[in-house]
């Protein structure tokens, strides 16, 4: 349970402005589609995305020290980072 509020902000705060959340506002924004519907599509598909990646990620601690899989997690997060960054400075 202690993991639980950790694991919520983390992927909430990955999702915002992502491209599926992009995706999703387009969706909303066409008046013929139902915002319901839209909401419970990208629900469902948040849920079935994530439902693979706790599979795999499972598997992955069978074969893998999960020491050693945050380290590389935090590192490709960190190369992302700077690249976003890079990025933008170049932008401007």
């Amino acid at each position: 349970m202690k993991a639980l509020l950790p694991i919520f902000f983390s992927v909430f705060l990955a999702e915002l402005g992502d491209k599926t959340q992009l995706a999703t506002m387009c969706f909303a924004a066409d008046q013929q589609c139902s915002k319901w519907g839209v909401f419970l599509a990208a629900s469902a598909a948040l849920v079935f995305s994530t439902l693979i990646a706790v599979l795999v990620g499972d598997q992955f601690a069978k074969y893998l020290n999960p020491k050693h899989v945050k380290i590389a997690a935090g590192a490709v997060f960190v190369v992302i980072g700077i690249w976003v960054l890079y990025d933008g400075l170049k932008m401007s």
